[in-house]
């Protein structure tokens, strides 16, 4: 399938007034080997960033700890200007051996925030995600951190990632949730209740590995025929298929490659009939 086509991916309103086109684009990729440090080619990643506004896409993700703060920095040097919503996390850091340290301490997602609006160089973050629960943080805590953010203003809309049922319901009891982050793809469905929630409620559902970098395990066989059916590749009919499994799906696929954007972009185009999706799994 031709690999240039723009975005023509559904909409979504994200807490209910920001339309974005649901396939947007994860930048954690547009970092340096093991997400830490600058990516060997800056230019590139820039030009990836630019290509990707110019093929529709309109929803960027990233987080404080990609880099960590080079991912931020590079999208507010690059498309600050440009009509994107981007959404950003605190919660997690990044450390050079390697490890995810989380951190959720109500002062340190302030601090994160005021780093994050410079990097960015926007007065306001759009979507401000909470980016994993912190088992030595009272969950209420850290959350109530996030909704006094949206209060002042330094917010406009405030996400979760990583979360179950019941935190989702119980942050939501303290300010008004535009979006989930969970792990989700064909083969990795462990938050479907999650899922559905976020469908009876319209709020977002983000899929972060929405791809799982091509480990799809059983489901290999039929995504290479339905692949080949579409003359497409097996990670666009992945995206795609994630894209028609519900109207509330917003998935993020990653690259620091302009080939690959293009690529990803065009799974927008993909039309899956209803017995290929059945096939793939519902």
């Amino acid at each position: 399938m031709d690999a240039s086509p723009a975005n023509e991916s559904d909409t979504f309103d994200i807490g209910g007034d920001r339309t974005v086109h649901r396939l947007g684009f994860g930048a954690m990729r547009i970092t340096g080997e093991d997400i830490l440090g600058e990516p060997d080619d800056v230019g590139e990643a820039r030009e990836v960033l630019r290509r990707a506004v110019e093929l529709g896409v309109d929803f960027v993700d990233t987080a404080d700890s990609y880099g960590p703060g080079v991912s931020e920095r590079l999208i507010g040097e690059t498309i600050a200007d440009e009509d994107v919503l981007v959404a950003t996390k605190a919660g997690h850091l990044r450390d050079t051996d390697g490890s995810w340290p989380r951190h959720g301490y109500p002062e340190y997602v302030r601090h994160a925030c005021l780093c994050s609006l410079d990097r960015l160089g926007v007065d306001t973050i759009d979507l401000y995600q909470f980016h994993r629960p912190d088992p030595d943080v009272p969950f209420e805590a850290s959350v109530t951190a996030f909704a006094e953010l949206k209060d002042e203003g330094l917010v406009d809309h405030v996400g979760l990632s990583n979360v179950t049922v019941d935190q989702l319901e119980t942050a939501r009891d303290i300010v008004e949730v535009a979006t989930v982050q969970n792990r989700y793809n064909l083969a990795h469905r462990s938050s479907e209740d999650v899922l559905r929630v976020c469908e009876q409620e319209d709020i977002g559902f983000i899929p972060w590995y929405p791809m799982d970098s091509g480990d799809l395990g059983g489901k290999r066989a039929v995504l290479a025929d339905v692949a080949e059916a579409h003359d497409a590749t097996p990670y666009q009919v992945a995206l795609a298929w994630l894209l028609e499994h519900s109207p509330v799906m917003l998935p993020i696929p990653g690259t620091g490659s302009l080939a690959h954007l293009e690529e990803n972009v065009a799974a927008s185009t993909l039309e899956l009939s209803d017995e290929e999706v059945r096939r793939l799994g519902g």
